[in-house]
């Protein structure tokens, strides 16, 4: 495992370029937890926490596409500046009114100004590798490594994020998560020898996507973002339920860690299955091995099945973007991941209210059904997905491809 991924990591710029990604991806999973801490800390309404920090999130779902497919015209490092700088002013301004008690709407303007603007670096990375690789086998060891390099920015950030805002000052996690984001941004940004070239202004760019694998698989998404909120939110409940709501935390962390192992592993292994077949096979899995749940009584079954559970998520989403980078056409790469990463974002909100209400009416193990019933569904989906298995538009020039002895400084 650690010479297979030896031989990714040692190419040119591919860890410099990776890890500032990792860095430049915590604000991710920081901002929206950062923005409840803070606005309930300050105001003492949840109600109004949750709105603000929903601002966000929506026009982050609403805009990250239209960031993406200016990344893919204009290339990364004429956008993500721009779209850092917005992000942090945007940010810090929403903290400045809260502090100051400024009344609606600036709250929310300003965590919307921040949340449309937040750069997409988990699709940029991505991208990066699949510009740099030229060897599938090789290709889906890079993504397994930014699989792993998902769940460490989920298992880092909202730890991070809580103890801040907790121990030290309501504005201290948030303001961790834009010097994160902008260090970790503006060293990206600067690997000029990793970054795909672009393609070009509007009209220049002609490629169609293949939007009968895309539209599909970005449902299946949207289930697995259903599954991903109802889940935490269903073991929040159950540990409340049972008087040890601080053993949530613990219990998602070891969710996580089953992702994080098998990802881990995803990369040293060779498989024949295709990347379609991988992913509707995850899924499925998912799905199944989260049906026990509804049934477990105590806490040591409840993290035994989790971590288990957590075992089919980072194959499952190490295929979904081995598929999307199959069929998506080149020039629009970072466009095609970042549909699909929304549609999966898309899915968390209404995952998280929809088992809020199976808590209220049926109790907290009775609402991991909705989780299950999620994952079965999306598998159902992509199941029926059309197996496309070869790009939308004609494959890199070899002046496309970033050269492999060039410095990444």
């Amino acid at each position: 495992m650690i010479t297979t991924y030896r031989r990714v990591l040692g190419l040119p710029g591919a860890l410099v370029f990776s890890l500032s990604g990792l860095l430049a991806r915590l604000p991710i999973s920081m901002v929206s937890l950062g923005i409840v801490l803070l606005v309930s800390t300050r105001t003492g309404s949840y109600t109004r926490a949750g709105a603000v920090s929903a601002s966000f999130l929506i026009a982050n779902a609403v805009l990250a596409v239209f960031q993406a497919r200016l990344i893919d015209r204009m290339g990364q490092s004429r956008v993500l500046p721009f779209s850092i700088g917005v992000f942090a002013t945007g940010l810090v301004l929403m903290m400045t009114v809260v502090e100051r008690g400024v009344p609606a709407p600036w709250p929310y303007v300003f965590a919307a100004v921040s949340g449309a603007a937040m750069p997409q670096i988990g699709s940029c990375v991505r991208a990066r590798w699949s510009a740099l690789v030229p060897d599938r086998a090789l290709l889906q060891t890079a993504f397994a490594f930014e699989a792993v390099v998902d769940e460490t920015v989920f298992v880092v950030g909202p730890t991070l994020v809580t103890l801040l805002a907790t121990t030290v000052h309501p504005l201290a996690g948030l303001s961790a998560a834009v010097v994160a984001g902008v260090s970790g941004t503006a060293v990206l940004v600067s690997q000029r020898r990793t970054e795909p070239v672009p393609g070009g202004p509007v009209r220049h760019v002609t490629s169609p996507m293949p939007w009968r694998v895309l539209a599909p698989l970005t449902v299946s998404a949207f289930t697995m973002g259903v599954l991903f909120g109802g889940a935490e939110v269903a073991t929040v409940a159950f540990c409340d339920e049972a008087g040890h709501k601080a053993l949530s935390g613990v219990l998602l962390a070891t969710w996580s860690l089953g992702s994080l192992l098998s990802g881990a592993a995803m990369g040293a292994m060779s498989l024949s299955a295709s990347n379609a077949t991988r992913y509707r096979w995850g899924l499925l899995c998912l799905g199944l091995l989260l049906v026990p749940l509804p049934f477990v009584t105590g806490f040591p079954m409840l993290a035994t099945v989790l971590f288990l559970a957590g075992f089919a998520i980072s194959p499952t989403l190490i295929a979904s973007v081995a598929w999307i980078e199959e069929v998506v056409p080149a020039d629009r790469l970072t466009e095609g991941m970042t549909i699909v990463t929304t549609g999966l974002a898309a899915g968390v909100a209404p995952g998280a209210a929809l088992v809020g209400v199976v808590v209220d009416a049926y109790g907290a193990s009775a609402s991991y059904w909705v989780a299950a019933g999620a994952g079965l569904l999306g598998a159902a989906v992509a199941f029926g997905t059309t197996p496309l298995t070869s790009r939308a538009a004609p494959a890199r020039a070899a002046g496309d491809r970033p050269s492999p002895s060039g410095s990444s400084s």
